[in-house]
């Protein structure tokens, strides 16, 4: 799941805290902060006045968060030091009721995917102030995915405490992840907030951008609302957010995809900078078959965000159905730097290098295709599409001698592809590729059986070649006798 959190927080907290450094009054731990524009205190989360010395540590952080958020330069180093800045002006508060300081730290590991001491941080602020939702949004999101994204009940219910009884409906990213996780648990159980899963995410969108109309993740998930909704009336399946080849899925409602793609024109226009819609508005073109504008939409996604995987995936997925292998490697190996261990950038990149093998680079793209199978074979060896792909690459590529010195390589092939309709089942997403595994299985048999005949059709020819050969010799040297003894007489 891909999170939305992080920038809109960090700018309702900076807005909090913006103009820190008035004095005046009794806090905490000496004078009490005021905001210039208003010369109300400034207080924290709980209603407490915060202390000029802690709202100028805040205020520090926030810079420094801030400009590292724009220099891009986020690293081990930088994460700590930010995190620490928050974490003084926490202790500068004292009594440990400062939960916005010791979230905003939790972002701060969290820049550089620090998840263990950004959970912990997150989970603290929580502590200190049970009713503060930012950070309950944090944990139960950390902890869906410590789940295995399986609690997603429990998710629902803590993200629900967050949006609705804690926020009040004003946490806009409480909201939108709440609609993104009933879309993903997607029953169709009534209760009070809706009729079903969907009908619920559809509520809190609405309410999200009732509250922010410019907040991104919210027109992003709205449009991603239609889209799935498209496919669920024609009876596809929801939920993947890499694009598939759709020419033999059931096509869905041009309508409702053109409402998807209305609502990713309006967003665009807001902010063409948020390139999560740019990934969702080429999902719905790959659903439309435009892939041209897929392909477009998905490199502007990547170029506006090299980090976004599922954009790398997208465009990397689309050049493979019309052959642009090599902007598909360039695509896989960047996500890949990302998730190293992620199979099906793997298996895309074996792909991408067997569609540009030639003989100019044979060896060297046979062996590079085959060493990415078998990092894929590593890392799930129950999934199908390896052998099926390996076997392709052994027949058409490894076997490529042909004649008796290919026969080892078709047999692997062969066994390759039993091992691929073994491992696919009675499964629908792999009936075809299994109906061609039967038939390239009986195709290796016809060319091992064609290979063995005209190897014995070739020896049988050198034997009877020898056998009029040493016919030959032995009629002439009979002549050359007779021709003697003539002279002879």
């Amino acid at each position: 799941m891909r999170s939305i959190t992080s920038l809109a927080a960090v700018a309702a907290l900076l807005l909090a805290a913006t103009g820190c450094g008035g004095g005046g009054g009794a806090g905490p731990s000496g004078p009490t902060a005021k905001d210039p524009t208003t010369g109300k205190a400034i207080t924290n989360s709980k209603g407490e006045a915060v202390s000029v010395e802690a709202a100028n540590k805040f205020k520090n952080a926030m810079d420094s968060m801030v400009q590292h958020d724009k220099a891009g330069d986020w690293n081990e180093a930088s994460c700590r030091s930010t995190a620490e800045l928050f974490l003084d002006a926490a202790d500068e508060q004292g009594d440990k009721t400062f939960a916005e300081a010791i979230y905003n730290a939790g972002l701060a590991y969290q820049r550089c995917k620090n998840d263990a001491e950004a959970k912990k941080y997150f989970q603290q602020a929580l502590q200190t102030n049970p009713k503060f939702h930012p950070a309950r949004v944090q944990v139960a999101l950390y902890n869906l995915a410590d789940s295995g994204e399986k609690n997603i009940d429990k998710a629902i219910a803590e993200m629900r405490q967050a949006a609705v009884v804690d926020a009040q409906y004003k946490n806009v990213e409480a909201l939108v992840h709440l609609a993104l996780l009933y879309m993903k648990r997607g029953n169709n159980e009534p209760d009070s907030d809706g009729p079903n899963d969907f009908q619920r995410a559809k509520r809190y969108i609405q309410s999200a951008l009732a509250v922010d109309d410019a907040f991104m993740p919210a027109f992003n998930q709205l449009a991603i609302y239609y889209l799935e909704t498209a496919k669920q009336k024609a009876g596809r399946k929801s939920g993947k957010s890499v694009a598939t080849n759709v020419s033999k899925q059931k096509k869905v409602d041009t309508q409702a995809l053109e409402l998807a793609a209305l609502v990713c024109s309006q967003a665009i226009r807001k902010n063409p900078n948020y390139a999560p819609i740019h990934n969702t508005a080429g999902m719905i073109q790959v659903e439309l078959a435009n892939l041209n504008g897929a392909v477009q939409a998905f490199n502007t996604a990547r170029k506006l965000d090299p980090t976004f995987y599922e954009a790398q995936m997208n465009y990397a997925a689309v050049n493979l159905q019309f052959r642009g292998f090599q902007q598909a490697e360039e695509a896989y190996r960047a996500a890949l730097r990302m998730r190293p261990n992620d199979y099906d950038a793997h298996l895309g990149l074996a792909l991408a290098l067997r569609g540009q093998i030639d003989d100019s680079n044979f060896d060297k793209y046979v062996a590079a295709a085959s060493a990415e199978l078998d990092a894929a074979k590593k890392l799930a060896p129950e999934r199908p599409e390896t052998y099926y792909n390996e076997a392709i690459l052994t027949q058409e590529y490894k076997a490529k001698s042909g004649g008796k010195a290919a026969e080892g390589a078709l047999q692997s092939a062969k066994g390759l592809f039993g091992q691929f309709i073994q491992k696919a089942g009675a499964s629908a997403e792999f009936a075809d590729a299994v109906k061609r595994s039967k038939e390239r299985m009986e195709e290796i048999d016809q060319i091992i059986a064609f290979n063995k005949q005209t190897e014995a059709e070739r020896k049988a020819a050198e034997a009877d070649l020898k056998t009029k050969e040493a016919e030959q010799e032995a009629a002439a040297g009979a002549e050359g006798e007779a021709g003697a003894e003539g002279a002879t007489q």
